[in-house]
Parts: C-alpha cells; sequence; structure tokens
C-alpha cells in the first residue's frame, strides 16, 4: 500500500505511474461477520453497539469485473445505513449478499462470511475492468452507491427503478470503509478539486439522497418560494437539504433537538429554527396515541415563521416518531418526500388530513447517476458545501458509527483510510479558501 498512498500524495503521478503499480492481493477492511449477526438478539436497537460487531480484518481483493473499478480509497464516511449494517437491523446484511450472489457467476464474489461495508469513499482509480472508458487509473473520484446491472427496461428511465438496484456497500460488499473498494464504473464521479479527501468523501450518499428527496422531479420538485420542513436540519442529510432550499431560494424551515445545532442551521444562512426539545414538542402521548393538539402547536409555530404560510413540502427522514406530525402541518396540495425511517418503520397519521387536503406522500430512495452527478457537480462549483465535524482513523470506525447511533455528532463524520491525515488532496487551494470560509460560518470542523 505504500506505493499506492506515495503515488496518489506525490500529486504528479500519471496513469501509466498507476497502471504500473503492483496492486496488493489482500487490504483492510471494516467488516461484520455473519458468524456474529445475531450477537444483539433480544436486545434493544439503543443498546446495540457498533464497536462490538465491527472489525477491521485483511481480507482479499477481488477479482475486477467487466464495467468495474478497484479505487485506492483514501477516506471513507459513515452514513446511517452502515449504523444499521452493523447492529444487524432491519435484518442482518448477509442476506442481500446471498440473494446478489444468486443472480451470476460474477455476483457470486459478493456473497461471503465477511461483509464489507460502506456507502461512500473518495480516492483514486487504480485498475478497471473490460469495457470501461470514461475512467483510467490515476483519475482522483468519489463514488456515490447506486449499483445496477440495468438488464431490464424498467430501470432505463430512472435507475432507481431497476429491478436489480442495490445500495453499494450495504446491499453489495467490497464497499468504501476500506483500503480498497469495487465499485461499478457508473457510480464514479470527478472528485472537487478544491476539497480534501475526507471532505470529497463526505458528501456522496447524503448529498445525492438530498438533491433527489427535494429537488430532482422524481422527489418534491422544490421551487423557489416554497417553504420546507426540514427534520434534523444540522445533521448528515438535513444539512445538505438546508443548502438545496436556500440555494434554490425556497424557506427551511430548520428543526433541531439542540441551541448548538440550531446556531449550525443560522450559520448556514437559515432563518426559521425550531429546538424542538427546548420548545417540548410531544407528539406522542404514549407508544401507542398521538397527541393532535401537539400537531397544532408545531403548526402554529411554524406559521410563525412563515408569515401565515403552511409547509409546501416536508423533507422527512425520522419516520414514526414524526410522521403524524408530518402529515397535519403539510399545506392543501403539498408534498412529504421520505427516504428513512430513524426513528421506526411503522408511521401511523391520520389519514384525513391527507386525502381531504389532496397531499403526496413521495418514497424517495438514494438518487440514480444523473441526480448524483447533478448533486456532485454543485459541490464541485461551491454552491454546496460537505457538513463534515469529525474525522477518525480506519481503525477507529466503531467508534464513529457509536456516535452516529447515539446521535452524539453534528453533520457527517468522516473516516480516513489511506490518507494518512487530514487536509491532503487539495488541488484548487484558491477555491479551498473560499470553501473553508464558508465552512467556518457554519461553524463545523474544516480541515
Amino acid at each position: 500500500m505504500k506505493d499506492i498512498v506515495s503515488a496518489v500524495l506525490s500529486g504528479a503521478a500519471t496513469c501509466d505511474d498507476f497502471a504500473n503499480l503492483t496492486v496488493p492481493e489482500t487490504y483492510r477492511g471494516v467488516v461484520i461477520r455473519r458468524e456474529e449477526a445475531e450477537m444483539f438478539e433480544g436486545m434493544q436497537s439503543a443498546d446495540k453497539d457498533p464497536r462490538k460487531s465491527l472489525h477491521v480484518d485483511e481480507v482479499p481483493v477481488p477479482k475486477l469485473g467487466p464495467g468495474e473499478a478497484l479505487v485506492a480509497v483514501m477516506a471513507s464516511s459513515v452514513n446511517y445505513n452502515s449504523v444499521w449494517s452493523s447492529i444487524f437491523e432491519p435484518l442482518p446484511t448477509f442476506g442481500f449478499l446471498e440473494r446478489y450472489g444468486r443472480l451470476s457467476a460474477l455476483t457470486k464474489r459478493h456473497d461471503l462470511p465477511y461483509h464489507v461495508i460502506g456507502s461512500d469513499l473518495a480516492g483514486v482509480v487504480l485498475r478497471t475492468g473490460p469495457g470501461v472508458n470514461a475512467w483510467n487509473p490515476g483519475d482522483e473520484v468519489v463514488a456515490h452507491c447506486l449499483s445496477v446491472e440495468l438488464e431490464s427496461s424498467d430501470g432505463h428511465n430512472d435507475t432507481m427503478l431497476d429491478p436489480e438496484q442495490r445500495i453499494w456497500g450495504f446491499e453489495t460488499n467490497f464497499g468504501g470503509l476500506a483500503e480498497i473498494a469495487l465499485v461499478k464504473s457508473n457510480q464514479l464521479m470527478p472528485k472537487p478539486d478544491h476539497l480534501s479527501w475526507e471532505e470529497a468523501a463526505a458528501p456522496g450518499l447524503v448529498n445525492s439522497t438530498a438533491y433527489r428527496q427535494l429537488v430532482s422531479r422524481n422527489g418534491a420538485g422544490m421551487k423557489q418560494g416554497d417553504n420546507v420542513l426540514i427534520w434534523g436540519a444540522s445533521g448528515g442529510l438535513g444539512s445538505y437539504a438546508t443548502q438545496f432550499a436556500l440555494a434554490g431560494g425556497a424557506t427551511p424551515v430548520c428543526v433541531v433537538s439542540s441551541p448548538e445545532k440550531a446556531e449550525i442551521c443560522r450559520n448556514m444562512g437559515a432563518e426559521a429554527v425550531i429546538d424542538r426539545n427546548a420548545e417540548g414538542y410531544k407528539f406522542w402521548k404514549d407508544e401507542r396515541t398521538q397527541d393532535p393538539r401537539e400537531w397544532k402547536r408545531f403548526g402554529k409555530r411554524i406559521r410563525e415563521f412563515t408569515g401565515g404560510e403552511d409547509i409546501d413540502i416536508v423533507f422527512e427522514h425520522p419516520g414514526r416518531e414524526t410522521f403524524g406530525a408530518s402529515v397535519f402541518v403539510t399545506r392543501k396540495g403539498g408534498t412529504i418526500t421520505t427516504c428513512a425511517s430513524t426513528s421506526g418503520y411503522m408511521h401511523e397519521y391520520d389519514n384525513r388530513y391527507l386525502w381531504m387536503s389532496l397531499k403526496r406522500i413521495i418514497g424517495s430512495h438514494f438518487a440514480n447517476y444523473r441526480e448524483a452527478w447533478e448533486a456532485n457537480r454543485l459541490i464541485a462549483k461551491g454552491r454546496i458545501h460537505p457538513t463534515l465535524s469529525k474525522v477518525y482513523s480506519l481503525d477507529e470506525t466503531g467508534q464513529a458509527l457509536y456516535d452516529v447511533h447515539r446521535n452524539l455528532h453534528q453533520g457527517k463524520v468522516g473516516v480516513l483510510a489511506l490518507a494518512p491525515e487530514e487536509g491532503l488532496g487539495v488541488r484548487n487551494h484558491e477555491m479551498c479558501a473560499q470553501h473553508l470560509d464558508a465552512i467556518n460560518r457554519f461553524r463545523l470542523a474544516a480541515s
């Protein structure tokens, strides 16, 4: 690995230089093990500890297939799907790998007794397989996490509808929390050259998810003047939604859970911020009964920020805890977009407020290649900024996932793989200075 790291850090190695490097037979990756899939059986989700289930193991480099690339991973980041993998919820991911392995002789590589997880990376292409023409060894890249086969017509208007659509590093093996990753070539995008490796690795999944959910015509199709309710607005997903709303001429109404997180939203430029803990919103009286009076109190508070207007779009991802309130506060004809259920999958809401007011619920899951490319392009142009709060080493990934699982983080949490320290990989220093000015305004840690 030393030769690979030296070539990357030099900044002067050519395509031929990288093509002539020896790819090692093994690499270090963050894995869960099939034999431990029942280790948390009977425990509450909150009590499950990723530090106990994650291991940094030396594993074989996978065989490179057609349309694929091996990438030297300089940095990665933590997403909630890796938390789910680590605590084996809603079910162990080895079932995903088994099903994928039955698809073909080539996909059988993914069905292993260990799962290298992780759905983000920034790094350098080492090798490409047959049929790859757009990328070459030495290209500095980031990867989005959509893995598709595209053998069915269903996926050709929107690749997210491909019957064989999977999330790389969650439903496939050889993910990004590792020194080397295996990706399809149509997952690759140019690394923004004003960002460090860890900053470039942070946006991929959450930035693309927020773009599709909020901006794309496949999601809410946000327009200028919309009032957008954003749950968890300072977090890894919500911070991008907040930036998209501000950049697109909408008014974000940011919901957070602490004064510190409220200040982050204000420093991003948001004026309407609700600290739900400070204001004491309790949407559930008990585990089975919601409290409509709290929905109404919440809606009244929103209208204080919007000049009496109701919400046009709700950016939903907490799920069970908030969904009833989200449906209630949305204006007549408005839209609730949902991409996750971090507080529970079984949503409950009063359907009268949906059907009688012609509201829409739209399911949104990650993004297609075009949406991911556009979201990455906005970062490359300096319009959207990665919200990276803390960076761990590969060996500390268990602690990083623990922090995300316990909501101890702000923004995204990064992980260094082959990069020996933070702050490396910047090629455009002038634009980097402008980026750091913006990040400092957000009061988030920046390299």
